[in-house]
């Protein structure tokens, strides 16, 4: 008779919780234990208005409704078809911690826990889950198991599909070509033989015989494939294909929500703010924000003047796409004088996403700039306040992360990417090539 594999035990540092206050619903018939440390670094985090205060409060009370007066002893039931939860009290490190490693903190004092509880349950599978590189390699180089948070990382066949979302479609009869190129409405998806094409799915198409190219996209509601015309938007003009692509999703306003892929560059942030002072007219506002990561993990602190002050700095990159719109036309047009008339009223408005988060967003132009740097959470809350007429906008490089706890796999901009791919509300762009500079395109490449 085969025996039965016991629960596997799951420890969880603070990063997890802060990452998802509700992750403890997501490890099955498993326990979970959380080290005191954990519940002490949590208290620390409770005050504020950061999406990590807000997760370290909701952790407490989904805690405390769980435990419902109970004390904990061997665990308490999460929920049905779930596994245990208990708070495991602190223990000394062992002679092998002690020798090795020499701060008592609470990175150390978490191993410790995970260390005893693995001495405790020989039989079971004992596992530190942290977003914490650092600490996993701690946890293995002590001979413990660890792993990083998995549930909303996206896995690396998605990752790869994100920078190849624009299809070539080889070898059209030029009939059929010139159908696309001049018919209005475009031609129907079966007469190209596509099946399942998502929504929104932008096409390069080649004619057969002439070898001539058009960049088409499917439209989903009338089942056809249109061509993409190339736009200008205030004076800003679509400079390769990926870029038509997105001005497109950006001026579409049956797209609600649009996410720009890219390396730094490549256009992602001006060409969503020329879209959205091209249609200004059709929203109350424009908002244009990014979440304020320190560089070195300084803190604000280091930085003189008031909060308005501090936070200048890190908006700079917003304000330098304006100026290079602001330069295409001269200082007195029409066009210049607007972009001032807005920044005063605050119809154009540039501000840290710390601000702006609890917000509702109505009719809104809304950018988010950098947005790599958010976890899905933080996304997921981004997109649930916006209200009615309200375009989303999120721009960013998976591949240049600043924050210490997310990766091309964990973070906002790759999860929101996956997992609305083929809505008819939404549409995804990578772009490739390298706009603001040869020098800048050739140390993207070699750098």
């Amino acid at each position: 008779m085969k025996k039965q594999k016991l629960p596997k035990i799951f420890v969880l540092d603070t990063n997890v919780i802060l990452h998802d206050f509700r992750a403890i619903h997501n490890f099955q018939e498993n326990d979970i234990v959380i080290p005191i440390a954990v519940i002490e670094e949590l208290d620390k985090f409770k005050k504020g208005n950061e999406t990590i205060n807000y997760n370290a409060r909701e952790f407490i009370r989904e805690m405390d409704k769980i435990t419902d007066n109970q004390l904990f002893g061997n665990g308490i039931q999460i929920g049905k078809g779930k596994g245990l939860i208990k708070i495991e009290m602190g223990h000394e490190f062992s002679d092998e911690m002690a020798d090795s490693l020499f701060e008592d903190n609470q990175d150390h004092r978490i191993l410790a826990t995970t260390e005893w509880l693995a001495q405790q349950h020989p039989d079971r599978e004992t596992i530190l889950v942290s977003k914490d590189i650092n600490l996993r390699m701690k946890a293995k180089a002590l001979g413990l198991m660890a792993q990083d948070y998995l549930s909303d990382k996206v896995n690396e066949e998605k990752i790869d599909n994100i920078s190849k979302e624009v299809k070539r479609l080889e070898n059209v009869g030029e009939e059929l070509f010139q159908k696309i190129f001049y018919q209005d409405g475009g031609v129907p998806a079966k007469e190209l033989a596509l099946k399942n094409t998502p929504a929104n799915q932008y096409f390069i198409i080649v004619s057969k015989e002439k070898k001539h190219t058009v960049q088409a996209r499917y439209n989903k509601g009338s089942d056809t494939v249109v061509q993409v015309k190339k736009e200008r938007a205030y004076g800003i003009e679509p400079r390769n294909e990926e870029q038509t692509f997105a001005l497109d999703a950006l001026l579409n306003p049956a797209i609600k929500l649009v996410a720009l892929t890219g390396t730094a560059g490549t256009g992602k942030t001006l060409l969503a703010l020329a879209a959205a002072l091209e249609q200004e007219n059709l929203y109350d506002q424009i908002l244009l924000s990014r979440p304020v990561i320190p560089l070195k993990n300084q803190e604000m602190g280091f930085l003189p003047g008031d909060v308005k002050e501090k936070l200048g700095p890190y908006m700079i990159p917003l304000f330098d796409n304006l100026a290079v719109i602001k330069r295409v036309f001269n200082p007195s047009s029409r066009e210049a004088v607007k972009i001032e008339e807005m920044l005063k009223t605050e119809k154009l408005l540039i501000s840290p996403l710390a601000y702006i988060r609890g917000r509702s967003l109505s009719n809104t132009f809304f950018i988010i700039d950098e947005s790599q740097n958010l976890t899905p959470h933080e996304v997921k809350t981004i997109i649930t306040r916006a209200g009615e007429e309200t375009k989303l906008i999120f721009t960013g490089d998976i591949h240049q992360i600043d924050s210490p706890y997310l990766d091309m796999h964990s973070n906002g901009l790759s999860y929101l990417t996956e997992k609305l791919y083929g809505q008819e509300l939404f549409a995804h762009v990578n772009l490739v090539k390298g706009e603001r500079s040869e020098l800048s395109e050739l140390a993207g490449k070699l750098l």
